[in-house]
């Protein structure tokens, strides 16, 4: 089945600590069903000091559950995602606007 979400998509969170959060797709694991998006899920990770990095409690983006995302529309509202051909290409678009994504 083809990929609703993708890498690079804006999406907003539906529930839990970050609901209403946007951001950005950085990272699929579509055998998880998670994906990493940037400012959301951030949990606190301790590193140990390194001749390469400063070490201390670094922020990191932690996988979040791709049924908890939603697409944004170009209106910036929260919209599914359909599959449809066009010519010979199977696209994306939103089920909202009717417009390819």
């Amino acid at each position: 089945m083809a990929a609703k979400l993708k890498k690079g998509d804006t999406v907003i969170v539906l529930t839990g600590k970050d609901k209403g959060k946007t951001g950005e797709i950085t990272q699929v694991m579509p055998k998880d069903n998670k994906a990493v998006v940037d400012g959301v899920n951030i949990a606190l990770r301790h590193t140990r000091q390194s001749q390469t990095s400063q070490g201390g409690r670094v922020p990191k983006n932690m996988p979040i559950d791709l049924s908890n995302l939603a697409l944004l529309d170009k209106n910036g509202k929260a919209t599914r995602v359909g599959f449809r051909m066009e010519g010979d290409q199977k696209v994306r678009f939103a089920k909202t606007t009717g417009d390819v994504i």
